[in-house]
């Protein structure tokens, strides 16, 4: 009866470890919030929207949330322009 006892406890606490580490697998594929500004690629952060880079090293980047659009700028000389624009529904 004990054997059959401490079998069964070995077997509910193996369960309990897989079950664990599936719950961990499964957080790691989890995809960034709708309100960040940036997504997870491999592990690391990286911005959301569309950044085109020029050869200069200026570069301009498109962001879109919901009804609005915020364009940031970057010169080659190092002058930062944000503006955002608004349409109402």
């Amino acid at each position: 009866m004990r054997v059959s006892n401490r079998v069964a406890l070995s077997a509910a606490a193996g369960l309990c470890a897989v079950a664990g580490l599936a719950g961990t697998a499964s957080a790691q594929e989890q995809r960034t919030p709708k309100g960040w500004s940036y997504e997870l690629k491999d592990g690391k952060p990286v911005p959301k929207g569309n950044r085109v880079t020029n050869a200069d090293g200026s570069w301009r980047e498109v962001i879109r949330q919901g009804a609005c659009t915020t364009v940031k700028e970057k010169t080659a000389s190092g002058e930062y322009r944000e503006t955002r624009e608004c349409t109402p529904k």
